[in-house]
C-alpha cells in the first residue's frame, strides 16, 4: 500500500510539472490556430509535417510479462515531455528538433546475485527472479533531428537523425551509453485521415563497452477523423534488438490504438488521446505485456 501510495503521487506531481509549465506558454497560442474549427486543427496535428507548435505530456502505464518468477506481477508508471516546434524552411518543408524526457516511476529490476540489472541488457536468465523496483527517476532522453517534406501528393517525406544521451539519474533504467542513427519516415494524408511509418537505427558511440548496441526501432502510425475534433488514432513503438543474447525474443512489438479529442479550452487548442497496446513480441525473460497511454498537448505559439 505504501509503494502504491508512492507511485501515485509520483504521478501526480509529475502531471502537476508538466500543467506548470504548459500554463504560461498556452495562453499565447498561434494566431493561425484561432481561426480554425477543431475538425481543421485536429487534421492539421495529425499531419507528421505540421507547422502547429505543440507541447507533448505522456503518460504511461505498462504492465510486464516473461518467464522470470514473478515477471507478470511487474508494472511501471512513465511520464514523458516532448515539445514540437517546427521550423519552416519554406512553404512545404519544415526542421524539427525534438526532444523526448522521459521520468521513469517504479520500473523493474532484475536482481540477479544480488545485483540490479537493468531490464534492457539482457544479461538476465530465466532462472533469476527477484526485482526491486527504483523510484522516481530521469531516464535516458532521447532526440530527433529531422527535415520533413510534403510533397503535391500529399505524401510527406522525413529525413534525418536520431539519438540517445545518457542521462538516467540511476544506472539500472539507462544503458550508460550514447546513441546515435538515422532515421526515415515516409507518410500519406488522404481524405478519410493519414497513414505513414517511421524507421530508426541506433548504435552505441559512447559509454559503457562492455556491451554493444544496435537496435532498429520506429513506429507505425494512423488516423481516421471523424467529426467535432473527434478522430481513432494509433502510433505505437516497435523495436528490433540485434544484440539480444542467444535465445532471446529480439521483437518488442504492439498492436494498438485509440481515440483523440482536439478541443479548445479558453482560448487555447488541446489535444487529448488514449490509447491501448498489447505487445505480441517481447523479451522472453521480461517484457511489457500492454501499455495504456494517456496524452495531452496544447497548441502552443511559436517563439519565430
Amino acid at each position: 500500500m505504501k509503494y502504491l501510495f508512492s507511485q501515485t503521487l509520483s504521478v501526480t506531481l509529475a502531471i502537476l510539472c508538466g500543467m506548470s509549465v504548459i500554463a504560461p506558454l498556452a495562453a499565447a497560442a498561434d494566431e493561425e490556430s484561432q481561426d480554425q474549427s477543431n475538425d481543421e486543427l485536429a487534421k492539421e496535428l495529425a499531419n507528421p509535417n505540421t507547422t502547429l507548435g505543440t507541447l507533448n505530456f505522456n503518460l504511461d502505464y505498462v504492465s510486464y510479462k516473461g518467464n522470470l518468477p514473478g515477471a507478470s506481477s511487474q508494472d511501471s508508471w512513465r511520464f514523458s515531455f516532448q515539445p514540437i516546434l517546427p521550423y519552416a524552411l519554406n512553404e512545404t518543408t519544415n526542421l524539427f528538433v525534438r526532444p523526448n524526457i522521459p521520468v521513469l516511476i517504479g520500473q523493474p529490476v532484475p536482481v540477479v546475485n544480488g545485483a540490479d540489472v537493468s531490464p534492457t541488457d539482457g544479461l538476465f536468465f530465466p532462472q533469476d527472479g527477484d526485482f526491486s523496483n527504483t523510484g522516481t527517476e530521469l531516464g535516458d532522453i532521447s532526440f530527433d533531428i529531422a527535415i520533413g517534406k510534403t510533397l503535391p501528393s500529399k505524401t510527406i517525406l522525413v529525413g534525418g537523425m536520431v539519438g540517445t544521451l545518457d542521462t538516467a539519474t540511476d544506472a539500472s533504467v539507462g544503458l550508460g551509453q550514447t546513441l546515435l542513427g538515422p532515421e526515415i519516415a515516409i507518410a500519406q494524408i488522404t481524405n478519410w485521415g493519414v497513414i505513414g511509418l517511421l524507421v530508426t537505427h541506433q548504435w552505441d558511440i559512447a559509454g559503457d563497452d562492455d556491451f554493444d548496441t544496435s537496435i532498429t526501432g520506429g513506429q507505425y502510425f494512423y488516423t481516421y477523423n471523424l467529426s467535432n475534433g473527434w478522430q481513432i488514432q494509433g502510433s505505437p513503438t516497435f523495436s528490433y534488438n540485434h544484440e539480444a543474447r542467444p535465445g532471446e525474443e529480439k521483437w518488442t512489438l504492439p498492436i494498438g490504438g485509440g481515440i483523440t479529442k482536439t478541443t479548445r479550452i479558453g482560448k487555447t487548442p488541446w489535444k487529448f488521446s488514449l490509447q491501448y497496446w498489447h505487445f505480441v513480441k517481447q523479451a522472453d525473460s521480461l517484457g511489457p505485456d500492454f501499455q495504456i497511454r494517456f496524452s495531452f498537448a496544447p497548441v502552443v505559439s511559436l517563439p519565430w
